[in-house]
């Protein structure tokens, strides 16, 4: 079997005549809904290279500042899907092909465990994923920290490797929604990022292209998420159920809080170690909370459980009993990491940083008094760490693997006063004062044991 690519959808037969943009922008300035041909036109304009950069700002600030209806945001997200080429797969795999997106944490290393426990479970999982910006982690700088990773895979590889192992995590390719790829860096230069309209198109267009089964979205909410508020996570989680369904991909979401770090482990080298100490079944409960949910969500949703409860069984089974680690060991080795390299990082009992790059130099911040630990501010562990090399300014900029954070204390623990609580890994810059002051102010203790809530990440399911 070969890749096949379908060419994208119905060009209008005049987007050439720049004389209608123009049109297109006032209508939207002036509140209008743009038709279907309307929107088809500026699409494959802004595609094909075929307007002018101030002519993509107004739009984008128009539908900031006007919205969009949604028949002009489902049509708007089917078009930016068919601006490029639309991947087909195996009938074999009918139904089962599956993927996963979240809205960006701090310490969010799901991908990494979710992908080979669903292949572990039967799933095809051609998980496409970003990299870093602002205090946001990205998948593919973590797995780039892995010596050999390579996530630059074409159409044909991919499907090998879906063949041979079942799941692969890669970068988009240059013919997968060219038009998301311009309107995203437009957005980053006009403050149009928070769009409700332009993120489902974003999200949504990129989850098509890829002839998915089902799709689940993990969509945060919290200090250190896009959306600070329940409510506004929900309108967002709500409309991008529709847009998914409406598309013909069976789509559902979480809505997950996003304050602390996930897990103990902040920075990329750092998470794939928590990663793969998860696969062994030595993980943190709450990263385990959102694998088992998202992967039983999505085993429910394509039959191959009968419910959420049975597909979070599964899901664990399959990353207790080590099916999911053997998984990923394969997709290191179908994606270019030397076998005994893949071989030693899975073992039992591996020196990372053998085969890992550890940073130079690291610190311990102390606790300031006794009490329980309420809070850590994961916004803030975050900005820091970016601003010691572990995330980029700008888009294609280096990002230190190496540098980042490990919480040696949890939520709800009793410390005493001058006790280790955080582990900060850096190189070049060194922390500042100002910093370290800043990481300190993030520690919250309490004085009694119930002052901390109860660690549960998942706050509920939209399925419609």
């Amino acid at each position: 079997f070969i890749v096949i690519f379908k060419p994208g959808g119905q060009k209008p037969p005049c987007v050439g005549n720049m004389a209608s943009i123009p049109d297109l922008i006032k209508k939207k300035r002036d509140g209008g809904a743009l038709s279907d041909e309307e929107i088809r036109t500026f699409v494959h304009a802004v595609a094909t290279d075929a307007i002018e950069e101030s002519q993509i700002g107004a739009m984008l600030m128009a539908i900031w500042l006007k919205g969009m209806v949604q028949e002009e945001i489902e049509t708007l997200t089917r078009e930016m899907m068919s601006s490029g080429e639309v991947m087909s797969w195996p009938e074999e795999w009918a139904g089962l092909m599956v993927d996963k997106h979240s809205t960006g944490g701090v310490g969010d290393k799901v991908s990494l465990v979710l992908a080979p426990a669903l292949a572990a479970c039967g799933c095809k999982v051609p998980m496409i994923s970003g990299r870093g910006l602002a205090h946001t982690g990205g998948t593919l700088d973590k797995l780039e920290s892995i010596p050999g990773f390579n996530v630059h895979q074409s159409a044909a590889q991919i499907l090998v490797i879906l063949r041979s192992v079942g799941c692969c995590i890669v970068g988009q390719t240059e013919t997968l929604v060219p038009a998301d790829r311009v309107l995203y860096a437009r957005r980053d230069t006009t403050s149009t990022v928070d769009s409700l309209p332009l993120i489902a198109g974003s999200i949504i267009s990129k989850k098509g292209a890829e002839s998915l089964s089902a799709l689940v979205l993990d969509v945060k909410f919290g200090l250190a998420a896009l959306y600070k508020d329940l409510d506004g996570a929900k309108e967002l989680a709500q409309l991008l159920v529709k847009v998914g369904n409406a598309l013909g991909v069976r789509t559902a979401a979480l809505l997950s809080r996003m304050d602390a770090p996930i897990g103990r482990y902040v920075g990329n080298s750092l998470e794939v170690i928590e990663s793969l100490e998860t696969l062994k079944g030595r993980g943190p409960d709450d990263l385990m909370e959102l694998v088992t949910t998202l992967g039983g969500l999505l085993l429910e949703m394509t039959g191959l459980a009968s419910d959420l409860s049975e597909g979070r069984r599964q899901i664990s089974d399959a990353v207790i009993g080590g099916a999911a680690l053997s998984k990923f060991q394969a997709m290191m080795q179908a994606q270019g990491v030397a076998n005994e390299t893949a071989r030693s990082l899975c073992s039992a009992h591996t020196d990372y940083y053998g085969v890992l790059r550890r940073s130079e130099h690291q610190m311990e911040l102390k606790t300031p008094a006794d009490g329980v630990v309420v809070d850590v501010a994961g916004l803030t562990l975050a900005e820091v760490l970016h601003k010691l090399g572990a995330g980029r300014s700008s888009v294609g900029g280096p990002v230190n693997h190496s540098v980042g954070a490990e919480l040696l204390v949890s939520l709800g623990q009793r410390v005493k006063k001058g006790e280790s609580w955080l582990r900060l890994h850096y190189e070049v810059p060194v922390p500042s004062p100002d910093q370290i002051n800043r990481l300190q102010s993030g520690l919250t203790l309490g004085s009694r044991d119930h002052d901390t809530p109860t660690r549960t990440l998942v706050e509920e399911l939209l399925f419609q």
